[in-house]
């Protein structure tokens, strides 16, 4: 097998950037990690190892070149070696929409008005044909991928739950099919106030783009894991969204609650599995503001049965519970 650290040193002479310094920048829940390069003479590039992923390298240029041809901002390539998973990219900065709004919070409506400008560009474009399918059956086996994680889930349980929200889904399936990021939230949002509108929200982690409900990633923004948004900001942004999108705003609503619970659903359990199983408990904080979130959209009226399977059934993660996986914490890796 090729030493990795030749491949990179190699990679990055080829390119120009063998003589810059590197920084270890944070990563993400993958294989991918980061490092900014700083030449000389103050020029920044981000480094990018997938690890080998050669698929999820490929995925990522061509979703950057198909943003870029909307008008939005995601990073330009500046060298690749596609094929060993190894990109040189546009250094965005340091100025992720969290950490903004965690100096600056009166700037959240700026920021998420570039954001919902955005994803309002991605709902009223034409969907390109080769992004693969994210509709009710895959959406419902992404959140069964980590449910029998989370603990007192039964199979029993975890195929209830999983066929109600089948039927809450059906809906959704009926609306446009649309470029979908899927995670599109204030830690993936870079802060470029140079630029103009939509342009304004520099975009990462998108190769898994799929073609999905045009809701989910307003859904993603506005029920973040990782911070908590105003309620005024959610009205506003879903206001501004139904708006530049003419969407019509009972049936969206009703499509948004089931996708919400898809999602918070899917990220609660997979806190739990990352714990229990990969020896990552960093997510377990955040279990709360999830929950806050999956019950706020299970008060939907159209989502009864869904609730019922969900709350009968799913421990809210209080103290007690997160301490339970915490102490159960699989060794980590």
């Amino acid at each position: 097998m090729p030493d990795r650290t030749a491949q990179a040193l190699a990679f990055l002479a080829r390119s120009g950037w063998g003589d810059a310094s590197c920084e270890v920048l944070a990563g993400d829940a993958s294989v991918r990690r980061y490092w900014r390069l700083r030449q000389p003479n103050g020029d920044t590039a981000i480094f990018m190892d997938a690890g080998g992923d050669t698929d999820s390298t490929h995925r990522f240029l061509r979703i950057a070149a198909l943003l870029s041809s909307l008008g939005l901002s995601a990073p330009a390539c500046l060298s690749q070696d596609a094929e060993c998973g190894l990109l040189l990219l546009e250094d965005f900065g340091d100025d992720i929409f969290a950490r903004v709004l965690e100096r600056r919070p009166l700037l959240e409506d700026s920021l998420y008005s570039s954001a919902i400008d955005a994803l309002a560009v991605m709902a009223t474009v034409p969907l390109r044909d080769d992004l693969p399918a994210f509709r009710a059956p895959q959406l419902v086996e992404t959140a069964a991928a980590a449910l029998g994680w989370y603990p007192g889930v039964s199979d029993a349980v975890r195929d209830d739950i999983l066929g109600a929200l089948a039927e809450a889904l059906g809906p959704a399936d009926a609306a446009p099919r649309r470029l979908c990021l899927r995670d599109f939230h204030a830690e993936n949002l870079v802060w470029l106030p140079g630029r103009d509108g939509p342009r304004r929200a520099g975009l990462l982690d998108f190769q898994d783009a799929v073609a999905g409900h045009p809701g989910y990633d307003l859904i993603s923004l506005l029920t973040d894991a990782r911070r908590d948004v105003s309620p005024a900001t959610r009205v506003a942004m879903t206001t501004r969204y139904l708006a530049a999108t003419g969407f019509e705003p009972e049936a969206f609503a009703a499509d948004a609650a089931a996708l919400s619970v898809q999602r918070n659903l899917r990220i609660l359990t997979q806190f739990a599995r990352l714990a229990l199983r990969d020896g990552k408990p960093g997510y377990l904080p955040l279990m709360p503001r999830v929950w806050v979130n999956l019950s706020a959209a299970l008060d939907h009226p159209t989502l009864s049965r869904l609730k019922s399977a969900v709350t009968a059934t799913i421990r809210p993660p209080d103290a007690v519970l997160i301490e339970e996986i915490r102490s159960a914490c699989a060794p980590s890796r």
